[in-house]
């Protein structure tokens, strides 16, 4: 999610040959909520955090400030722990 345009976000899954929806939140209001909007040469942005949520709705692990370029395969390991459970 990050304050982007969903048109944006579109654009952008089309260019990187994403086949996931990216979630929109242009007013900030969940980003908010989340305590990840951040402030970046005085232009807003959503943090990149990740938040694993559980079917019962509680957060169940947290990353905070991640590098993309390892970051998938530290969510599924995570998913995997997590599942075990």
């Amino acid at each position: 999610m990050s304050l982007d345009t969903v048109q944006s976000h579109k654009d952008f899954c089309a260019k990187e040959g994403l086949h996931f929806t990216l979630l929109s939140d242009p007013d900030g209001k969940v980003s908010s909520a989340y305590d990840s909007v951040m402030t970046y040469e005085g232009q807003k942005y959503s943090a990149r955090h990740t938040y694993l949520i559980a079917p019962d709705g509680k957060i169940a692990k947290v990353f905070l400030n991640v590098k993309p370029g390892n970051h998938s395969e530290e969510v599924l390991a995570a998913l995997a722990s997590l599942q075990k459970k």
